[in-house]
């Protein structure tokens, strides 16, 4: 049986009752929606997630912005839909202006309903352009499964095989899967490198800071 398609969203807002609402009014119009109450915690939320759209606070309440998140995360992945949330006209304006191309702006006052958020999406979504072709970079975790790579997050994070193991399973499982990866990025044949200190700056490398 074919499994149908569901699209994801990265919700980014600091209010954390607007963040659960906007969260759970996709989620019954059949989307996959993550939260995320800053710029930080978005970052280590897409690498994991891979959404097809952001919906953001312009005003997190901290640096990175909304819209500064919006254009870096844009520039990691240009097929990105993005909408902008605000209740300040002046930040609509910015966003118009400097914001990725195709973005939509909604107006917190407007989100009456599940309606108005879904209608943004879909209308950020038919905005946003397929990337244009670029050319191919094999990329030093693709040897890694899906799994592996949320393991290697943690790892990447600073957390220990126990920490990972009340997260992921048994530590014994957990001990397994880490060497796997590790023989996986070719890091276990010299014993003078530490395999755990390179496979994190391997993963920085590729998703930026997990903090």
């Amino acid at each position: 049986m074919e499994t149908a398609w569901v699209r994801r969203v990265l919700v980014v807002e600091d209010q954390p009752a607007m963040r659960v609402l906007l969260c759970d009014m996709l989620a019954h119009r059949g989307f996959e929606a993550t939260g995320a109450a800053d710029a930080a915690e978005a970052t280590t939320v897409f690498a994991e997630t891979d959404p097809d759209v952001l919906l953001t606070d312009i005003d997190l309440g901290s640096r990175p912005s909304g819209m500064e998140l919006a254009t870096m995360l844009t520039g990691l992945a240009p097929h990105l839909a993005v909408v902008f949330l605000s209740s300040f006209p002046r930040a609509a304006e910015g966003a118009a202006r400097l914001g990725p191309a195709g973005a939509v702006f909604v107006s917190k006052l407007d989100v009456t309903s599940a309606d108005v958020v879904v209608e943004a999406v879909e209308a950020a979504l038919s905005e946003a352009v397929p990337p244009a072709p670029t050319p191919a970079r094999t990329s030093p975790l693709a040897a890694l499964t899906r799994r592996q790579i949320e393991v290697l997050a943690l790892v990447a994070r600073g957390w220990s095989n126990a920490e990972i193991a009340r997260e992921r399973g048994t530590t014994r499982a957990v001990e397994r899967s880490i060497s796997r990866v590790f023989g996986r990025l070719g890091l276990g044949a010299d014993p003078a490198t530490n395999p755990r200190v390179r496979a994190s700056a391997m993963y920085l490398a590729e998703f930026g800071s997990t903090s």
